[in-house]
């Protein structure tokens, strides 16, 4: 048996919103997210990844930072399955080095183009905004069997899935998601089909993580921007903003906050919206998000 074997490959959660829907990128007629093998032909590995996701997806990418660098032994697409002796097979490590990129969603060119789809088709536990999500009890019910008598595990569904006099956070996305693994609740632990969208391998898990880390950083950086048109409204920026957490906020919270950071300002023009009248359209101010970049600034997650 040969031991120690290792592949390296880049993997890549391409995130956009379109409408009210946040959405990521899909190959494989959407059971997987864009990967490739890694190569150091490049002068840094962000170049390398920047140009690598451009010629596989068609798409250029504003926002990137790396995510997380997956290295678990057998993660390859039976991750969860009943593996058996696979020989030579049951050493190889699979390393993913993970990236977070903000895009505009466009077509990408060419045959066996990558698919766009919705996050909450994969985890539609997530999504908050029209209260609790279809599937939510019976989802419950089946975590708080699970637990039983085990105090801690009983803690734990409390504290992840805001149970018991706990608070909904919304950034606890790969808590939940791996709660529900290691308790067979989805199909890649070998639940049965109905819990989300299932994945290949451990891709839906990696999906989790750039969630996570995109709802946490919208509330530190101003990097919801990179998915906005050059010129907006304020309700297209928060409808933006509630996608991405997957809850509805307080308006006039919302509008005062924004307000108060200046982080935009107006372009002296209207657009006619579905109801009422006119609505003022905004851009964001380049000079004042360069400048608060390395301090840090939150956007207004009041809920409604």
């Amino acid at each position: 048996m040969t031991t120690g074997l290792a592949q390296a490959e880049l993997i890549a959660v391409l995130a956009a919103v379109t409408g009210d829907a946040p959405r990521v990128m899909t190959v494989a007629a959407g059971e997987a997210l864009p990967s490739g093998p890694f190569t150091s032909s490049h002068r840094s590995l962000q170049a390398g990844l920047r140009d690598w996701i451009e010629s596989q997806t068609g798409h250029p990418v504003g926002f990137l930072e790396q995510l997380y660098t997956f290295a678990d032994r057998d993660r390859g697409p039976d991750r969860g399955s009943d593996r058996g002796d696979a020989g030579a097979e049951a050493d190889l490590r699979r390393i993913s080095i993970s990236y977070l990129g903000l895009v505009r969603e466009q077509a990408a060119p060419g045959a066996g183009r990558p698919e766009w789809h919705g996050w909450y088709e994969y985890l539609p536990w997530e999504d908050h905004r029209a209260g609790l999500p279809p599937g939510w009890q019976p989802m419950v019910t089946a975590l708080n069997l699970w637990a039983g008598e085990d105090a801690g595990r009983q803690q734990r569904v409390a504290y992840a899935f805001g149970l018991q006099g706990q608070a909904w956070n919304e950034d606890l996305v790969l808590s939940r998601y791996e709660l529900l693994y290691e308790a067979g609740l989805v199909e890649e632990s070998g639940g049965l089909s109905g819990a989300g969208r299932a994945m290949q391998g451990d891709h839906r898990r990696i999906l989790a993580t750039g969630i996570a880390r995109l709802r946490a950083k919208i509330k530190y950086r101003p990097v919801a921007f990179e998915l906005m048109p050059e010129s907006f409204t304020f309700l297209q920026l928060q409808r933006l903003v509630e996608a991405l957490i997957g809850l509805r906020l307080h308006k006039s919270n919302f509008r005062r906050q924004i307000d108060q950071q200046e982080l935009i300002e107006e372009t002296g023009e209207t657009t006619a919206e579905s109801r009422g009248r006119p609505a003022m359209l905004f851009r964001y101010r380049p000079a004042v998000l360069e400048a608060r970049a390395l301090a840090g600034t939150r956007l207004p997650v009041t809920r409604g």
